[in-house]
């Protein structure tokens, strides 16, 4: 035990040489069980590579020893040698005490590996073996809500909690919230996260409560809860801009615009809060800001299709078409096709009298918007106006179904026939 604690006194102080003289020493001891203890203190502070040498030293003499296997095999997934940890785990066998143990390091494994489905019939074999274990089935349950079965996940946390509140050191309820909110269920997650954040409000909680609140429709509890998690945590970034959302829905655009600019001092990098901050600056009558915000979002990422689009909404809103023209030639040149800006690229050609071009644009953007009645309306005046009368009445047929009480159209279609 004295070498033990000198080899851990040593690492803690940064001595590596005397922790390197150390090692060799325990290497070098008869005792098999400071040899063990000091693989497992290696282990555990990184030493991976010492750790292994003695791991497998003990092995050497005691080759039948499940709980040395499966310890070396944990080290040896560390140092990238799995086929050699999966190769002593499945030397286990089902008939000794450490099996399940085993089994659940293999269910780790899978898990890291991405193959959920080989991880997760692993941890139901060592559950068909422990049935009653809780720290198996909290394994389960653990996998299921990370291969995204919300349900499963939450129904088994609750079937656990009737025997334990918690479990390697986390709550049942905020698990259960946790699978609930994730599967959408926000209504169901709302009281298991009231009584999680009765034993801890910490951000994360917070925050997956006023999202819950939020997608329940309980904006006001939302904003509540949020100004509690920016007073906690002022650095915990998503918080602004659900914020912002929260207020808005409760008529409060002027707090959310304060609150997406508070966000911003603190993260200026954040492009979806520069367009949020730009969509409310448009919509609370700031259209000099709201260009400022959307040109940022698009400088952070200038394919930021949902900014670029916002933007072209503005200039086309201001008719400022050489602008509009400018930009979606640009972003064309560089290899952007999308159709979602070819009207706004239509109706600035045609405000600027360059019918040829307006026309390429309507056609473009057509097959998209085939079902959006202001666009068509637009493209069918554009048409009779340009003398593209079959074009036009195809047009109009679509409209004449799509707004059948706009007497408009129905009566053309009934003038021409």
């Amino acid at each position: 035990m004295e070498k033990i604690e000198q080899l851990q006194q040593s690492i803690l102080d940064g001595d590596l040489a005397g922790a390197e003289s150390l090692i060799l020493d325990i290497q070098a001891s008869p005792d098999a069980e400071t040899r063990y203890m000091a693989a497992e203190l290696l282990g555990e502070y990184g030493f991976l590579q010492e750790a292994d040498l003695l791991y497998d030293g003990l092995l050497k003499l005691m080759p039948d020893e499940a709980q040395l296997k499966i310890d070396r095999a944990q080290v040896l997934m560390e140092l990238g040698e799995e086929d050699e940890a999966l190769l002593l785990l499945s030397s286990v066998r089902p008939d000794e005490e450490e099996y399940t143990q085993a089994l659940l390091v293999l269910a780790d494994y899978y898990q890291m590996a991405g193959m959920a489905e080989s991880a997760l019939r692993k941890v139901e074999e060592a559950a068909a073996i422990m049935p009653d274990e809780p720290a198996i089935l909290f394994a389960k349950a653990e996998l299921l809500l990370d291969s995204g079965r919300y349900s499963q996940a939450a129904r088994l946390y609750g079937e656990i909690r009737k025997s334990a509140e918690e479990i390697a050191g986390v709550r049942l309820t905020s698990r259960i919230a946790e699978a609930y909110a994730a599967g959408a269920a926000y209504e169901e997650a709302l009281p298991y996260y009231r009584e999680s954040l009765e034993h801890a409000r910490t951000p994360d909680l917070l925050f997956g409560y006023a999202y819950a609140a939020y997608q329940s429709g309980l904006y006001k509890e939302a904003v509540e809860v949020l100004g509690e998690l920016k007073e906690i945590d002022p650095d915990y970034f998503s918080a602004y801009a659900l914020l912002a959302q929260a207020q808005t829905m409760t008529g409060e655009d002027e707090a959310a615009y304060r609150t997406l600019g508070e966000g911003l001092t603190r993260d200026k990098y954040d492009k979806e809060l520069y367009l949020a901050a730009g969509k409310l600056a448009l919509k609370t009558g700031r259209p000099g800001e709201a260009e400022e915000h959307l040109r940022e979002a698009i400088a952070l990422d200038p394919e930021y299709m949902e900014a670029i689009h916002a933007l072209l909404s503005l200039y086309d809103q201001n008719e400022r078409d050489a602008e509009t023209i400018a930009m979606i030639g640009e972003l064309r040149k560089e290899g952007t096709d999308w159709s979602g800006l070819y009207p706004f690229a239509a109706y600035a050609y045609e405000r600027e009298e360059d019918y040829p071009n307006a026309y390429e644009f309507y056609r473009l953007a057509y097959h998209e918007f085939k079902e959006d009645p202001q666009f068509l309306e637009k493209f069918a005046l554009f048409l009779l106006d340009e003398g593209k009368r079959e074009e036009a009445i195809e047009v109009i047929q679509r409209l004449a179904v799509l707004v059948p009480d706009d007497p408009r159209w129905t009566s053309f279609l009934e003038n021409d026939m």
